[in-house]
């Protein structure tokens, strides 16, 4: 199918944020779409996203100088292009752009064209995107890490860790791993209603509650496991994702609630402490994206009982992927398209992190659309695990939706690990 039309426009992410989507139609008559997310606690090695910068429109974070880009000179340079040639095009798009980080022609710019072509290669080839992308060879559906309290710059700092997840271990399919997060999600939502904690949803759905240490959030989900019937440490982990770069001053790691500053070592001693008290099996950015000693360090230390992942540290990128598995740095990869540009190279960072006997995790954007790449892309690549967010709002209902829809369209080929994943890394 090859491209006869690109038209790209301003929509608005679940923060009510402009963005980007883009529509490629093709012959004949079919279209592709793509829906860029946004992150607000955002690596500095991450492509860069293209915004306006205009105090007049939007705040400053209009899109359109993106949108001139796709429907000028992006859409001029593959028009006549096969969608199926997904790597031919996404390679066009990164020499097109030039630069190191996607900040010519912006990488929200280049996804929203990556993701199109996707979709409409799919739909070209008559199978499902994550048959397509996957070649076939796709039947793993993913263990869900979920957020249960979010913290962090994703809910103005009540407390200091951005995600506290809860990971179903012992679930026999996909759907159950679902039925117990409700139940554990709408338990912790009853308790904190009774305890006068509750203050609303995070950017990412999970609850916003009155705490007033972050220890405390680790005291209370192991109690609404418990209260819904679950025995923590058994049934479920803990999960957290600290967005360290975020308490990081270059110096010390600090916390508000309560005032308290670390050093490295102090911190590293920090979140070892709590992974012995707290049935901890993940921890995502524990340390800052320049702390390279410190992530060596704390992997030594918890890296075989421990999922440790890093997300700012790697930002999707291959090249600095190498580096932490020259130094061992973690064991484990968080993996958002918008922050290397294109699903070609999104790709080859999941396969990277795979073929070195690491694990991926998918994952989505505070900032998110009802596009649901994600879900087709962790079954796609058999990646094995996908962070979404919580068990709330439209934008992150419609990637746990449509991993029911993809697992009942495998049928006796779709596949679950559950907690079974961890065994490919931890010696526990």
């Amino acid at each position: 199918m090859k491209i006869r039309s690109v038209d790209a426009y301003q929509i608005f992410d679940s923060r009510g944020t402009p963005t980007v989507e883009c529509v490629i139609t093709g012959e004949p008559g079919l279209t592709g779409v793509g829906r860029v997310p946004s992150g607000a606690s955002t690596g500095q090695y991450e492509a860069l996203e293209l915004r306006d910068d205009d105090p007049l429109r939007f705040g400053g974070q209009s899109v359109s100088t993106a949108i001139g880009h796709i429907n000028g000179e992006i859409a001029a340079a593959i028009m006549g292009n096969d969608v199926r040639n997904q790597e031919a095009i996404d390679l066009r798009l990164i020499e097109l752009d030039g630069s190191q980080n996607k900040s010519r022609l912006g990488a929200n710019a280049l996804l929203a064209v990556s993701l199109a072509v996707a979709d409409a290669a799919g739909k070209a080839s008559g199978r499902a995107l994550y048959e397509h992308l996957g070649k076939g060879q796709g039947s793993l559906l993913p263990l869900p890490e979920i957020q249960i309290i979010g913290g962090g710059a994703h809910a103005h700092w009540r407390v200091d860790i951005q995600d506290f997840l809860l990971v179903v271990m012992n679930a026999a399919s996909y759907e159950e791993s679902l039925k117990v997060t409700y139940d554990i999600y709408r338990k912790a939502g009853d308790l904190l209603m009774q305890q006068g904690r509750a203050a609303g949803v995070a950017d990412e759905g999970g609850y916003w509650p009155l705490f007033e240490t972050n220890h405390a959030v680790l005291d209370f989900l192991v109690d609404a496991i418990g209260a819904a019937g679950y025995a923590a440490g058994r049934d479920c982990m803990i999960s957290l994702d600290f967005a360290a770069s975020d308490l990081y001053d270059g110096e010390y790691y600090k916390f508000r609630s309560p005032d308290r500053r670390f050093t490295r070592d102090e911190f590293i001693d920090l979140v070892v402490d709590w992974c012995h008290r707290y049935p901890i099996i993940s921890v995502e950015d524990p340390l800052a994206d320049s702390d390279w000693t410190g992530w060596t360090r704390l992997s030594d230390r918890l890296g075989d009982r421990v999922q440790i992942v890093g997300d700012d540290l790697f930002t999707t990128n291959p090249q600095r992927i190498r580096k932490g598995l020259e130094i061992n740095a973690a064991n484990a990869v968080l993996i958002k398209p918008n922050q290397i540009g294109t699903v070609t190279e999104t790709i080859a960072a999941i396969e990277l992190t795979k073929q070195h006997g690491w694990l991926p995790i998918v994952s989505a954007r505070s900032g998110e659309t009802e596009d649901t790449f994600i879900a087709h892309l962790a079954v796609a690549t058999n990646a094995g695990q996908i962070k979404v967010g919580s068990f709330a709002r439209g934008e992150r209902m419609a990637k746990w939706n449509e991993l029911i829809r993809i697992g009942r369209a495998l049928g006796n080929r779709a596949q679950f690990e559950g907690g079974r994943i961890y065994e490919r890394i931890l010696r526990r």
